[in-house]
């Protein structure tokens, strides 16, 4: 379940120094005591490994990685889906472990996608991959390869904002099915939950190919926002797209939503599409990890880079680790975080 999630227009807004602001409405929003609940609950899980070095200095690295957006790496999907900022964080690794991809022009399946997602997130689950697919191809054939720019922006906007987007699709059913604005049902988690499986309605696919009148849906949305809990996109992006044609489907109007850079920004866990192939840090480490490789005599250079890769993916990880062995976590003098086996009897 999404923890008391901020909406753009209250992001912007909140901030913890504000007098204006109650104690209790700013835990709330911040998510702070999610946060202190894990901490614990890790700590008590994992006390052996993070005593050594002693609790407040296990807190400050914790409260630190989820400032720097490192927590969510090898994380459970559950925990991945919490909050906003979870959810933001886990984008931005996802770009910057596989950022490559996209430089190299080279095109991936959809189940491809998901074998890179399940190596950060074990038990990924199929589900937002074929969400994300759906957009790109237009919910045509999912079994195409995509680049990773489209899949990335794609899944962005379906990862980020699932909840708004389970309830457009049931609303906009309900205008394709011949229902009026009047007696359009606003969404419950119930109704949502009990949508049909993609393989029912696939007898619907050419119908909704076909679209509905984009007011008609502009307005429906806008009454929805109203009463939404959740994150949803900025209201001015959607009547932007749906004012910009005749007719709109919903995968169609997904895409243009994923295309836009105003979407991208609210979000903002990825940089803008100029700059998207651009990582310095993250060339760094590469270039450290090539390296190591090359002059490490008579090694495995296949099962070097797996290491090492493994090594720096996990120095930039939360202090939960989904590791079998038990581990140590060492601060370094700049504040990251170090793995390093710990000694054993």
């Amino acid at each position: 379940m999404l923890m008391s999630p901020l909406s753009p227009e209250r992001t912007t807004t909140m901030n913890r120094f504000s007098s204006a602001v109650p104690d209790n409405e700013y835990l709330a929003d911040s998510n702070v005591l999610f946060y202190l609940s894990d901490a614990v609950s890790q700590l008590l899980e994992h006390k052996e490994e993070y005593t050594h070095f002693g609790v407040i200095r296990y807190f400050a690295e914790y409260f630190s990685s989820v400032k720097n957006s490192n927590h969510v790496l090898f994380r459970e999907y559950s925990y991945i889906m919490a909050t906003p900022h979870n959810r933001a964080s886990f984008i931005r690794v996802f770009w910057r472990c596989y950022r490559q991809i996209g430089k190299s022009g080279e095109l991936l399946s959809m189940m491809e996608y998901r074998s890179l997602l399940q190596l950060l997130c074990p038990d990924f689950p199929l589900e937002p991959v074929q969400n994300a697919a759906r957009i790109v191809l237009m919910d045509d054939a999912i079994d195409c390869l995509m680049s990773f720019s489209d899949f990335l922006f794609a899944f962005q906007l379906q990862f980020y904002y699932k909840e708004f987007l389970d309830s457009v699709l049931v609303i906009y059913q309900d205008l394709l099915a011949g229902k009026s604005p009047n007696t359009v049902i606003v969404p419950t988690s119930t109704s949502i939950e009990q949508l049909p499986p993609v393989a029912a309605e696939e007898s619907d696919r050419e119908q909704q190919q076909d679209g509905v009148e984009p007011s008609t849906l502009a307005q429906c949305v806008d009454a929805f926002c109203d009463r939404f809990k959740h994150s949803h996109p900025p209201r001015s992006c959607m009547r932007e797209v749906l004012e910009q044609t005749n007719r709109i489907s919903y995968y169609s109007f997904l895409m243009s939503l994923a295309k836009h850079e105003a979407i991208n920004q609210a979000i903002g866990a990825l940089p803008n599409k100029a700059e998207f192939l651009i990582d310095p840090e993250m060339d760094q480490e590469l270039d450290k990890l090539i390296a190591q490789i090359s002059v490490s005599p008579g090694s495995n250079s296949s099962g070097s880079a797996v290491g090492g890769l493994k090594e720096m993916l996990q120095r930039k990880a939360s202090p939960r680790r989904n590791i079998p062995h038990r581990r140590r976590i060492e601060v370094e003098s700049d504040g990251s975080t170090e793995e390093t086996d710990s000694s054993e009897n």
